[in-house]
């Protein structure tokens, strides 16, 4: 199943593959995973960076829980994310080293399935085959992440960002291909950089996906993300950080048996207006109960 594994829940980078896949109601999934990140990155997409080596360990836990929401299979997920933060970049023009760990921003995320996946319970569920499904979600991210205003790099951001998106999914016999559109809004972080106002434009994002269904529980696909806009003001002066960023990678996900799946998968940037374009690769372990298992 899908889970958004960026730090931030409502990430405009973020990709997931199978967020509308469809799952009997009833089901609950606890999932844990970790992520190595490097490159010309730090957790808020504010920053302009250049000459970044930035390494970020990340972790995180998940519960997700299948629902039925006026008759469509929908799903609610929260996710607490944990990082450590190494290493050293150009950041709006001043050399910066930062080390920190600690919690990053929580995020939930509530995902509905708006035609072409009704809400079944298992024993139904087994008979069910995906043709076309039109879905829709929110992600929200709180701003309970570690933050300290004296520094431009920190785990929190500061403030809330709210992500709705729409996506298509699409079978072809043993291929699936995906399409989604999102947007990411921003409140104001009133207390950046010791009490300057930092205000930020709205991120657009696009993401595709085309799957290869080894079996109902093994998968791999293939990942790409594009998302542009973000330009931010500081104490209502622009800054020149527009974003116009891409990113591909993979997935590959199995079970080990009924209840037990793990997922590895590996993206990289490939382009980036602003200089944060970075690697990571990542692993993660999801247990399900629940819904007749």
């Amino acid at each position: 199943m899908g889970l958004f594994l960026a730090a931030a829940g409502a990430s405009a980078s973020e990709i997931e593959p199978r967020l509308y896949a469809s799952t009997p109601v009833g089901q609950n999934y606890l999932i844990a995973g970790y992520t190595y990140t490097q490159g010309g990155v730090g957790f808020s997409p504010a920053l302009s960076l250049a000459n970044g080596d930035i390494k970020i360990h990340s972790t995180f836990l998940s519960y997700v829980r299948s629902l039925d929401i006026l008759g469509r299979s929908s799903k609610f997920a929260v996710v607490i994310p944990e990082a450590s933060l190494s290493g050293q970049a150009d950041i709006d023009g001043k050399p910066t080293n930062r080390v920190t760990s600690g919690i990053g921003d929580p995020g939930v995320k509530l995902t509905v399935n708006l035609y072409g996946a009704p809400a079944l319970p298992p024993e139904e569920f087994e008979f069910y085959r995906q043709d076309t499904i039109v879905g829709a979600s929110l992600a929200v991210t709180t701003p309970g992440g570690r933050y300290n205003p004296k520094e431009l790099v920190n785990l929190g951001n500061n403030r809330w960002s709210f992500k709705p998106d729409i996506g298509i999914s699409k079978r072809w016999g043993d291929f699936t291909t995906e399409l989604s559109a999102g947007v990411t809004l921003f409140t104001d972080n009133t207390d950046y950089l010791q009490g300057k106002l930092l205000q930020q434009a709205p991120i657009y994002s696009f993401q595709g996906h085309v799957i290869y269904n080894f079996a109902p529980e093994f998968w791999c696909s293939f990942d790409a993300n594009y998302y542009f806009g973000g330009r931010t003001v500081t104490n209502h002066a622009p800054d020149d950080n527009l974003q116009r960023n891409w990113r591909v990678g993979g997935s590959l996900e199995f079970a080990a048996n009924r209840q037990n799946t793990l997922k590895f998968y590996g993206y990289m940037g490939v382009h980036a207006r602003t200089g944060n374009s970075y690697d990571n690769i990542g692993v993660a372990w999801e247990y399900q109960w629940g819904g007749g298992l």
